[in-house]
């Protein structure tokens, strides 16, 4: 059961660098004014409100993603319309806040969790943090993105819920998702739930963005994987889900 404001207080649990440093730069620019000429005091007022501002409406975007929105609830399931068993994987970077959800919505299915972080090559601080104040689900497998320990076609979901992000290196993302495709069933589905770097995550997050990947590269990901992408959904205005299935065959 998810806390009240648990996304948005993890949020800045996980990344108070920004926040401490943001606010300091404002608190200097309010002690600097009184030494500043008339023009230049104006132009600083307006960089520590929009400093302000950008804080306040990414926290409030961040608020309703992940506290009000379906994403943590999983209503938006019921639209993929899968079977409710099965062998179901969920793929994580070590902060999981899906696996238990995934457990309780695929009561008749088998659940395998995975964890793919590594410190040589996954370096955002942020998760570094989450990993260190949230334990790993039961049974969690440690594993590399090179190899996965299952056999092929033998998994028939696969869940990479705002997990698959923090793998920067395309070539290692590639490798990855080939080996996601090479472990999915014949007729399984893919599903990747991610924030695009787009015009919406922009406006929300401005140069936090850069943070997310493009439609762009997540598609060439895939293609390069050789998966197709059966359907794509957006749960909210800021959040893109990914079904994705082996050969570009339609469901």
């Amino acid at each position: 059961m998810r806390r009240p404001f648990q996304g948005v207080k993890n949020i800045v649990r996980f990344n108070w660098h920004y926040y401490l440093l943001s606010f300091s730069f404002v608190l200097l620019i309010l002690l600097l004014q009184n030494f500043l000429p008339d023009k230049l005091r104006s132009a600083t007022s307006i960089g520590a409100f929009l400093i302000c501002y950008t804080i306040i409406v990414s926290l409030t975007v961040s608020c309703y993603v992940y506290d009000f929105s379906s994403l943590y609830r999983l209503s938006w399931l019921s639209t993929l319309k899968f079977a409710p068993n099965g062998k179901v994987l969920n793929v994580t970077a070590g902060f999981d806040e899906t696996s238990e959800l995934l457990k309780s919505a695929y009561r008749n299915g088998e659940l395998f969790v995975i964890d793919f972080y590594n410190p040589d090559k996954h370096t955002e601080v942020s998760i570094k943090r989450a990993r260190k104040r949230y334990p790993a689900f039961p049974g969690t497998q440690q594993v590399t993105t090179q190899q996965l320990p299952f056999d092929n076609n033998s998994i028939d979901k696969i869940f990479c819920v705002l997990s698959v992000h923090e793998i920067r290196d395309d070539n290692e993302r590639i490798i990855f998702f080939k080996e996601l495709r090479r472990v999915l069933s014949p007729e399984g589905k893919l599903v990747v739930v991610e924030h695009l770097r787009d015009t919406s995550n922009f406006l929300a997050y401005t140069v936090g963005f850069f943070h997310f990947h493009s439609r762009k590269t997540w598609h060439s990901t895939f293609g390069h994987s050789q998966l197709g992408l059966a359907r794509e959904v957006d749960i909210t205005p800021f959040i893109t889900t990914f079904v994705l299935e082996k050969n570009g065959t339609a469901s």
